[in-house]
């Protein structure tokens, strides 16, 4: 979550964690499912309001 609160793009993240671009989409559409959030943008926003950054 720190890294897409960077801004980073799933490429970027996939290189930082050593996964596959696949995989980061899976995790991020698993996220947002469980959060019940649209976007990246909505995640990076709920992470700022509950200080998880």
């Amino acid at each position: 979550m720190r890294l897409l609160g960077e801004g980073k793009n799933n490429r970027e993240l996939a290189g930082e964690l050593f996964i596959t671009e696949g995989t980061v989409k899976n995790h991020i559409s698993s996220i947002l499912l469980k959060l019940d959030l649209r976007d990246r943008t909505q995640l990076a926003i709920f992470a700022v309001k509950n200080k998880l950054l």
